[in-house]
């Protein structure tokens, strides 16, 4: 392992927020944005940093209310995707990423999206885990908040399961999943998470993010003519015990995008808990063939390393 493969920290001031992100790989190799979802931060992508780095510039934020970036409290700072979005644009001008890879999970998914259709050319492919962008993935389980979204009644928000605490921090982890796959998560992720999420006005900004999650789904529609009309090369990891997201809503990347790779593992939303290796490995063969096909593209014909 080269020194400039080990994961390395930092903080910055971005627009006053200050952002935490962890970066490996060497700044002349192209660039993977990991975008973390709810409950996590850039921890949840620890083991898969360094295998990355031999392939790309890897960089990832805590995004802010999550992590070790900065949790403003809501009459401070709007907790929408379209602002989380800006901070990341200011981030990664800061420094000095222009194209990359995008990687969509969760929460992280309308982040990344809203990168995406500002400017697509800056996208070199998507690498989906477990993000919706379809009608498809969001079954019954969603009747609740749909209701709430189009009533955001006092009645309706009280209809709403609990999961703004530590018991529903942990279900993100081992919700859906059979016993042969819960044993295999450490339980140390979510005491973390729950542990940054807890800070004082962080839950209300956290509901905040999640009322704006129907700003997410009513953009399907755009999000469909983005993969139909510019054709990111997409690879897709998916959790099939996943109990947010149904398992068709890979159906729907498959009926739009023409360069896609899909890999369905036994687990559950967040993935590189348990499938780390494998999914290392994926990751790293797409982003070299999708660099090396670039480069025949542009008639350049030597390999990456």
């Amino acid at each position: 392992m080269q020194a400039t493969d080990k994961p390395r920290h930092h903080s910055l001031d971005v627009d006053g927020l200050e952002i935490f992100y962890r970066e490996a790989g060497a700044a002349d190799k192209p660039c993977v944005l990991l975008l973390h979802g709810f409950p996590s931060s850039s921890h949840t992508f620890r083991h898969v940093l360094s295998p990355l780095a031999e392939v790309s510039r890897v960089i990832a934020p805590d995004l802010p209310g999550f992590g070790f970036s900065a949790a403003p409290g809501v009459d401070e700072y709007e907790y929408t995707f379209a602002n989380l979005a800006d901070t990341v644009e200011a981030f990664l001008e800061q420094i000095g990423v222009d194209e990359f890879f995008v990687y969509l999970h969760d929460f992280g998914a309308p982040v990344g999206y809203h990168l995406a259709t500002r400017r697509p050319e800056r996208i070199l492919g998507l690498i989906v885990q477990n993000g919706n962008a379809h009608e498809d993935g969001l079954g019954s389980q969603w009747d609740g908040a749909r209701a709430f979204w189009a009533d955001p009644s006092e009645a309706n928000r009280a209809r709403l399961p609990e999961w703004l605490n530590f018991e529903g921090t942990r279900e993100q982890y081992l919700g859906g999943l059979p016993e042969r796959v819960r044993v295999l998560h450490p339980p140390e992720p979510w005491h973390l998470d729950w542990a940054r999420m807890s800070r004082p006005g962080n839950v209300e900004a956290q509901f905040q993010l999640f009322r704006d999650y129907a700003g997410h789904v009513a953009r399907f529609g755009e999000l469909a003519d983005y993969h139909r009309t510019r054709q990111p090369p997409c690879l897709l990891l998916w959790g099939r015990h996943d109990p947010f997201f149904d398992l068709s809503e890979i159906m729907g990347y498959a009926r739009a995008l023409d360069r896609l790779e899909m890999h369905v593992y036994d687990a559950g939303h967040l993935l590189l808990e348990t499938h780390a290796p494998e999914c290392a490995e994926a990751m790293r063969s797409f982003i070299t063939d999708v660099t090396v096909e670039r480069a025949m593209a542009d008639g350049v014909t030597s390999r990456p390393c």
